[in-house]
């Protein structure tokens, strides 16, 4: 199952960054900027061919996303074709277009759920229209079991789904607690699922006020709609984008004043300064904790929960490129745009520094989050 999710989602993490470069390539030249190289993964090549239209298509050994390359990249380019000669507008087109494409695929892949199996409701005011709304359950998961504790003893283990105890069927959380605090000191039959199929285990229940089962329960809830999924997904894309933006401030106010909390010579502040950093580098993944942990979790929950991280991933990556980050899209927009309001050339060697200090940047904060998310699995 590791194996199998690590290529699910390298094969999503390419689709969602090609189509992103794709949404670049497609403004580029309907803006008549010349689009030279449309690669899918990194170099080094593996094979290319040039297409009708002049572009050279390629397939490239690492297999990490996409990208595209265009006539005259720097903004003081001026010859006919370069992206440095379009207007400002056009760059702007051009440069949040992957945004766009990004947002617009996180919609679609919300609404297929939304028609189907339904979409997750992780918020707490998650969208949904009355008239046309049908919120379903999923059965009740071991999400955890605490070591020589009945559950643990009995053989459960995380990620079974709990259907009957002692002869009940179990539709909720609630519901299980009460039967096991009714049953305490009892052992009891409990009829689980694994890997899709049943079996059935007996359980010897401690007599106390609590941990009587020792284990913790998951459920979630799903939204289903019909005529009203694309508003639904399109509302919803939109909740979850506040919400990653709410993150990422939290993360940021989190890893600032934790790293400067290590200043102070009180020790309890020290302390609380600690907590914050260690809350910020926990609510981080790089690329072996989304190939590694996420997608392999998400390949043993289903094919609906690849397509929910999928369009939270595509999401993400909409917010990220749209914000001011140097290197990114929204990065690369704003130094445009500074120097024309400061109308000041941005040469080619000034525009080169910026960004690839920016991008050095970015590949230090990966290799640290890789060697945290490296910790996490051992």
């Amino acid at each position: 199952m590791l194996i199998l999710g690590i290529i699910i989602g390298l094969i999503v993490l390419v689709l969602l960054v090609t189509v992103h470069e794709l949404g670049h390539a497609i403004v580029a030249k309907r803006n008549g900027v010349v689009v030279e190289e449309f690669g899918i993964g990194f170099p080094p090549k593996a094979w290319g061919k040039k297409l009708k239209n002049g572009v050279l298509f390629t397939l490239n050994w690492l297999p990490l996303g996409g990208f595209v390359k265009l006539q005259g990249e720097n903004d003081s380019a001026s010859k006919k074709g370069d992206y440095g000669a379009a207007t400002f507008w056009q760059k702007t087109k051009i440069l949040f277009a992957g945004v766009v494409v990004n947002w617009l695929v996180a919609v679609l892949l919300l609404t297929a759920l939304a028609w189907t199996s339904g979409i997750p409701k992780i918020l707490p005011n998650q969208y949904s229209v009355p008239g046309d709304t049908t919120v379903t359950t999923s059965p009740v998961v071991v999400a955890s079991v605490v070591k020589d504790y009945p559950a643990a003893e009995a053989g459960l283990e995380q990620g079974d789904k709990i259907l009957t105890f002692n002869g009940e069927p179990i539709e909720s959380t609630q519901e299980l607690i009460k039967v096991s605090r009714e049953s305490k000191g009892e052992t009891v039959p409990v009829v689980y699922e694994r890997d899709g199929k049943q079996a059935t285990v007996d359980v010897a229940l401690r007599d106390s006020g609590v941990a009587v089962f020792g284990a913790s329960l998951g459920q979630q809830e799903f939204i289903h709609a019909t005529w009203s999924a694309p508003v639904v997904g399109a509302v919803t894309t939109a909740q979850f984008t506040w919400a990653t933006l709410e993150g990422l401030g939290q993360l940021l106010y989190n890893f600032v004043t934790g790293l400067f909390g290590q200043l102070n010579f009180s020790e309890q502040a020290r302390e609380q300064a600690t907590e914050r950093l260690n809350e910020a580098g926990a609510s981080v993944a790089g690329p072996v904790g989304i190939l590694g942990v996420i997608f392999p979790a998400a390949s043993e929950a289903g094919f609906s929960q690849i397509v929910f991280l999928a369009a939270i991933i595509s999401l993400t990556l909409a917010v990220m490129n749209a914000l001011p980050i140097p290197a990114l899209d929204g990065g690369r927009w704003f130094v445009t745009a500074l120097f024309k309001v400061l109308k000041k050339p941005l040469t080619k060697e000034r525009e080169e520094r910026i960004h690839g200090t920016g991008f050095m940047v970015l590949m230090v904060l990966i290799v640290i989050i890789t060697i945290a998310d490296v910790t996490k699995l051992f």
